[in-house]
């Protein structure tokens, strides 16, 4: 993912969240729904959560050095696993507990449950919301397009090495579902008078919320572990070894993302026995020039030479 691409997603999507999120809370102020109140604080750490992403990858940029030697690529999935933190605690279970709290409000005394002021703007906000969102989708979905090839959107989101645009897809597709859930509950509530609408669509918001921050937890924490490189980079990286005089074979490799576009490569190749230490250390240098050609972002490049004897 070009580090231009993730970044325009994820402006427009804070953009968006922001004059929604000011939008949101003025309705909630004046009408007293539950739904727009658990909106309004989607929004407001979705908000957060693009600040968290494009700072953390200002901070991935930084120059190595020799406490972390293999730079600081890794910072971009530390920032993607805070933001499914806060999209968890913040967002779903906020939304959760001011479900509970509505719903014993609508039991409690149906009347303080209902929308009985400013009875038109919830509905008018949410629709503006829905429309605004739906360009801020838009523009992740254009970016993602442009990076995922033939990939489908499922393996897109689970195997993508950079985490902006996953994050902001999933972010994006959660703001709109809840938009339209927060639309149904208030809808439902100003037409029946019931209260007890306006709290189910609040709890389906934070059920929505909760498993979405439990997808990008678990995808983000597979690059907080350490993932290899993709099987058709993995081929790339094995074709440019053996694609020359120098070595005869790859007898083992192994690969990890020290970042999104970052890559270290270790290998131990067969070469010739009958070869000199000077012509084993200029094949190496052909090998690691081809692997950087074929895959540009293998980086840190480890070729270790051996002898390989076939068994048997």
């Amino acid at each position: 993912m070009s580090a231009g691409g993730g970044t325009k997603a994820i402006v427009a999507a804070l953009l968006a969240n922001v004059g929604i999120a000011i939008t949101k809370f003025i309705a909630w102020a004046l009408s007293g729904s539950s739904s727009m109140l658990a909106e309004a604080i989607h929004s407001v750490a979705d908000s957060g959560n693009q600040v968290l992403l494009l700072f953390g990858g200002r901070r991935a940029k930084r120059e190595a050095t020799p406490l972390h030697p293999f730079g600081y690529g890794r910072e971009r999935y530390i920032y993607a696993f805070i933001v499914s933190i806060v999209l968890f605690s913040v967002g779903g279970l906020f939304a959760l507990y001011e479900a509970y709290h509505k719903y014993h409000e609508a039991i409690d005394s149906p009347d303080r449950g209902a929308i009985t002021s400013w009875q038109w703007l919830p509905v008018t906000v949410l629709i503006v919301a829905i429309v605004l969102e739906s360009f801020s989708f838009r523009t992740a979905i254009v970016e993602s397009n442009a990076v995922r090839g033939k990939a489908s959107w499922k393996e897109f989101v689970r195997r993508a090495k950079a985490p902006e645009l996953p994050v902001i897809l999933l972010e994006d597709l959660g703001a709109l579902v809840g938009l339209i859930l927060a639309l149904f509950g208030v809808s439902m509530t100003l037409i029946t008078g019931n209260g007890l609408w306006d709290a189910a669509g609040t709890m389906m918001i934070g059920l929505l919320l909760v498993v979405i921050a439990i997808i990008l937890a678990v995808e983000t924490k597979s690059l907080l572990l350490g993932e290899s490189a993709t099987d058709e980079d993995v081929k790339a990286i094995s074709a440019a070894i053996t694609d020359g005089p120098e070595v005869e074979r790859v007898i083992h490799m192994r690969t990890l993302h020290l970042g999104p576009e970052e890559l270290l490569v270790a290998a131990k190749i067969a070469v010739r026995h009958d070869e000199s230490a000077d012509e084993v250390a200029k094949g190496i240098d052909a090998a690691e020039a081809r692997i950087r050609a074929a895959v540009p972002i293998a980086r840190v490049i480890y070729l270790e030479p051996d002898i390989y004897y076939q068994k048997g």
